[in-house]
């Protein structure tokens, strides 16, 4: 698949950070590339953050096609892999500047899980924050994104394919 020269450099950009690896129970053993991480099925620390408009609708949105993992999917939470010697909070107020443009808001932390596929084995951070600013897509990693109640977005995960570990995480959230 032939991506936009931007696209294909965020792409191999992407791949090449270091990313904080970690063992079955969330013990740090350092850092690796996030493509090596992937292609050897090791585990890797990742954020999920549940953005909410003040009207309590979530933001959803649908990734580029350059994306390594569920590329086209709509997916219910910014986030993204945790950088090595970064916090999960440090790594949830990032990936949310940098997806949707939304940043100085607090950061309510909920839960962490393991989830756990063949190509995506990762510790997860759950946050939840609210803002009505404008949203300010990251043009490299998100096509377009909206608010809608978490029903409605649960209903369109039926029919439409959605990322199973943001999925996940939504789920722990409302559980």
């Amino acid at each position: 698949m032939a991506f936009s020269p931007r696209e294909a450099a965020h792409r191999a950009a992407s791949d090449a950070e270091r990313i904080a690896w970690v063992d079955e129970v969330d013990q740090l053993l350092g850092g690796m590339p996030r493509l090596a991480l992937r292609e050897r099925g090791l585990i890797g620390r990742g954020t999920f953050i549940l953005l909410f408009n003040s009207a309590g609708e979530l933001c959803v949105h649908r990734r580029t096609l350059s994306k390594a993992l569920y590329p086209g999917y709509w997916d219910v939470a910014a986030g993204g892999m945790v950088l090595e010697g970064e916090s999960y909070a440090e790594s949830a107020a990032r990936e949310l500047e940098e997806e949707l443009g939304i940043a100085g808001v607090p950061l309510r932390e909920h839960e962490h899980f393991f989830f756990d596929q063949p190509d995506n084995r990762l510790w997860c951070a759950v946050f939840s924050a609210v803002s009505d600013a404008p949203l300010r897509l990251q043009p490299e990693e998100v096509l377009e994104a909206r608010f809608m109640p978490i029903e409605a977005a649960l209903a369109e995960a039926q029919d439409k394919p959605f990322c199973p570990d943001s999925l996940a995480a939504l789920k722990r959230y409302l559980a």
